[in-house]
């Protein structure tokens, strides 16, 4: 994705969640690069001083990029049940991160996983947990604490990767956030 459609997605996720916050009408996003009308998977998410104020995605690649972009930044700001929503004042405060999906792979050996490479998802049964490919590295796991990480995720017990039942699945995920894109002008192809 070219870094000016980044930045314009990354913008509009700020204005979609000012906008919402005040009780306003959410803007559409101006954005002609044909790349925002890809079926893709995406995660939007949401820090304040650092820590973490909200996370949530979508996996499937079966909607327009920037549809899911919008979608999500208001999931992560108003819907996360691991947070209340986000008022008007902190909107300002916040640190905005997109994470575009490609699809999933499944993994037939872990030693496949390269970690800060791929995200994980594990599911099982009617249980299921996603890592997006980051996270490891901000907490400085390597590969097994990676994988316990996940489990525990999908609210299994640690090992459970290797069950036969399970399905791990890998994936990779394009990763911008707004400190990333700062110097870059606000316009998009």
């Amino acid at each position: 994705m070219k870094r000016e459609t980044a930045r314009a997605l990354i913008e509009h996720v700020r204005r979609t969640i000012e906008a919402a916050a005040s009780r306003r009408r959410v803007p559409a996003l101006d954005c002609q690069d044909p790349e925002v009308r890809e079926l893709r998977g995406a995660f939007v998410t949401l820090k304040k001083n650092g820590e973490l104020r909200g996370c949530i995605g979508h996996i499937m690649a079966d909607a327009p990029l920037a549809e899911v972009i919008s979608e999500m930044a208001l999931a992560a700001a108003f819907q996360d049940p691991r947070f209340g929503p986000v008022s008007p004042a902190e909107v300002s405060k916040l640190s905005i991160e997109i994470s575009v999906l490609t699809p999933f792979t499944p993994v037939a050996d872990i030693s496949e996983i390269e970690v800060g490479k791929h995200g994980l998802m594990l599911s099982m049964g009617y249980r299921s947990g996603l890592l997006l490919p980051q996270v490891p590295g901000e907490w400085g796991w390597d590969r097994d604490e990676f994988l316990h990480h996940l489990c525990g995720k999908a609210g299994l017990p640690s090992g459970s990767h290797l069950d036969p039942r399970a399905k791990l699945m890998r994936f990779e995920a394009e990763v911008w956030s707004e400190e990333d894109l700062a110097e870059q002008p606000q316009t998009c192809p």
